[in-house]
């Protein structure tokens, strides 16, 4: 893992403009910032799918097509700690459904919080943790044939651009058999003064989640990044519906990787990508999708519009 991490943060600041991989934002003191950040007041999107969870659990199983006599596999990517999930697990619980839990996640960490909290709340559940890459995952739960449902919930998609969230799209496909189920969450277009907030908050816990990228740098890496000499600066745009997450410069500077390590020169201004945040419509999503093997079921948004949760149909 250290060595791939070396290789892609290497990768990114020599790229122009320079880049860093989003996935690495996620160690233990990431996820703990990342679980803060979903319960801020500027937030909303945790929120917004909370609500659909809440509130329209019934037709959320209704809309997954399981028969409560059959078992299944039910496949979360990204799990986290699984607020909004356990919802709908409580609910299949109540009504009587044969399957199994298997939250995958790249995270030992996060899985082992959320296998603790699941013990606790849901005894009942039965939970299969797969820690490691999601394709890897579901390649090794292809042989059951098992019908499965996934679920990638918060938006998580976003991360993506529209070419490399149409080829996830078309993996996850490949990896599934007809009737399998995706379940997916979005966040939908909006405007500045909504979306922008939720990445940049008055507390600062969205910018602490970005710096702390340059301090496991530092940690691991031996990296010398002076994080007083970087700022979180987010930008949004409506017509592009799109969110990006830049760390800027404050100043010249040069940062080294290790004692003979390379180095890198920044100049005042100069940004480091790293996250977008694609925000959909109905129009987006099906542009995506036009050539994987899911169609739409079905659509669920919260009582603001602001998140929709897509049920999309292996064929």
């Amino acid at each position: 893992m250290t060595e791939q991490f070396r290789i892609d943060v290497e990768h990114g600041l020599a790229s122009q403009p320079k880049t860093l991989p989003s996935k690495y934002f996620y160690d233990e003191i990431g996820d703990d910032l990342f679980v803060k950040i979903m319960h801020m007041p500027e937030y909303y999107l945790t929120r917004a799918e909370l609500e659909i969870f809440q509130h329209q659990t019934d037709r959320i199983i209704s809309s997954l097509e399981q028969k409560s006599d059959t078992y299944f596999e039910l496949i979360e990517l990204g799990a986290g700690d699984g607020t909004k999930t356990k919802k709908l697990l409580s609910r299949l619980l109540e009504k009587g459904f044969d399957f199994d839990y298997l939250p995958v996640d790249i995270s030992q960490h996060a899985l082992d919080n959320l296998n603790e909290s699941l013990s606790k709340e849901l005894p009942a559940l039965q939970v299969r943790t797969q820690q490691g890459d999601y394709f890897e995952i579901l390649e090794s739960l292809k042989e059951s044939r098992n019908p499965k449902v996934v679920l990638f919930l918060g938006s998580n998609i976003g991360n993506l651009s529209d070419e490399k969230a149409s080829e996830f799209i078309y993996r996850l496909g490949s990896n599934l058999q007809a009737n399998d189920m995706l379940f997916l969450g979005v966040d939908l277009i909006k405007s500045e003064d909504i979306v922008l907030p939720a990445y940049n908050d008055k507390q600062g816990i969205t910018r602490d989640f970005n710096l702390n990228l340059l301090t496991r740098i530092n940690n691991e890496l031996g990296g010398n990044f002076d994080l007083n000499g970087f700022v979180h600066a987010p930008e949004y745009s409506e017509t592009e519906g799109i969110a990006r997450s830049f760390i800027e410069s404050t100043k010249d500077q040069v940062v080294t990787l290790g004692c003979d390590g390379p180095t890198f020169a920044f100049e005042k201004g100069e940004k480091i990508h790293t996250e977008i945040s694609r925000k959909y419509n109905d129009e987006v999503l099906k542009s995506i999708i036009k050539h994987t093997d899911f169609k739409i079921q079905a659509k669920l948004m919260d009582s603001q519009s602001f998140f929709a949760d897509y049920v999309l149909k292996r064929t």
